[in-house]
């Protein structure tokens, strides 16, 4: 029983339990073994196996999503440490008389926070998703590059700039 269940993952996972892998140019397996990110010796690891019909399209979109998640990750961790060291001076809310100082640190600060400083929040968050292309993918762009080519690029020009 454990050989065959390991034949099942074998062949699933590799496709070399009943012939060569390299043989399989054409299995939808390998649509990505292009792509950035793929290393030895797994090569493309889909586990399980969202891209396993070879959709570009929503390789993208999930390749896209995945780069944005990561980096609101980081926003998220940054704000959490940031307070720790750094305070803005003057009112979070001059109507309220709420100093930035005031708001603590952590999950705490959800609830000092007032109504419209959250509307403030999620309004530029959503214009960061509408007008600054976090959806490359759809218009025919590479996931992960929104034009700041200046510090990537190789030109002298460009990196002037």
């Amino acid at each position: 029983m454990m050989a065959i269940t390991g034949m099942w993952f074998q062949d699933g996972l590799t496709g070399s339990a009943w012939g060569d892998w390299s043989l399989y140019t054409d299995s939808p397996l390998r649509a990505f073994e292009g792509e950035l990110g793929v290393q030895a010796p797994l090569g493309y690891w889909d586990p399980v196996g969202l891209s396993s019909d070879g959709d570009l399209a929503t390789f993208k979109r999930r390749r896209e999503t995945e780069i944005k998640h990561g980096r609101v990750a980081m926003w998220a961790a940054m704000g959490y440490i940031a307070p720790e060291f750094f305070r803005w001076p003057g009112y979070l809310s001059p109507s309220q008389s709420l100093n930035f100082a005031d708001v603590p640190n952590g999950l705490a600060a959800c609830s000092k926070v007032p109504g419209n400083g959250w509307a403030q929040v999620i309004l530029f968050c959503g214009s960061l998703e509408v007008y600054w292309g976090y959806n490359a993918y759809a218009k025919g762009g590479t996931p992960g590059e929104y034009g700041w080519k200046a510090i990537t690029s190789t030109d002298p020009e460009t990196r002037k700039r």
